[in-house]
């Protein structure tokens, strides 16, 4: 009965030692990349690194593109240097919503967002594309270090009637 009880107790104790010593695996699956500022240029623009996840490398950027004008316009950005701008362009509630078809447009694969994302930068931060990791289905995950052209993206707002 003894011997019975110590045996029950070793196995107990050995598949709790071999179910609690599995290494966590995807950690970095649920990890979610902020857009952050790296610096401001003398002529208003935000010199960003922005995430986008994609199909394929070209899809990904794309998408990292497409995060770093959102931000700006609509989150503003909070992480990073704290001399940047960290207020939004457009700061009225639910803007995305209340102009869908206009930023639906504005941000349609080739659209005219492209025109506020500079890849020619003069500072020491040229566009550097980093290949985080590959997920688990066919997504992969890029970082970019892109310029924004912050003053431009408000005059185009401004002449298209979203900002007053």
């Amino acid at each position: 009965m003894k011997k019975k009880i110590v045996l029950i107790g070793a196995y107990t104790l050995s598949l709790l030692f071999i179910l609690g010593c599995n290494p966590q695996r995807h950690l970095a699956g649920r990890y979610t990349y902020q857009t952050e500022c790296i610096g401001i240029e003398l002529d208003g623009s935000q010199t960003i690194k922005a995430w986008g996840d994609g199909r394929n490398r070209a899809d990904a950027i794309e998408q990292a593109y497409k995060n770093a004008i959102r931000d700006v316009l609509f989150n503003g950005i909070n992480y990073g240097k704290s001399d940047c701008n960290v207020k939004p362009v457009i700061s009225e509630v639910n803007a995305m919503e209340k102009y869908q078809d206009y930023f639906n447009k504005f941000f349609a694969d080739g659209g005219p967002y492209k025109a506020f994302v500079s890849e020619k930068d003069e500072s020491r931060y040229h566009i550097e594309v980093i290949k985080e990791r590959k997920e688990a289905g066919s997504q992969e995950k890029y970082g970019i270090i892109v310029r924004v052209l912050r003053p431009e993206l408000i005059s185009k707002m401004k002449a298209d009637g979203i900002l007053k």
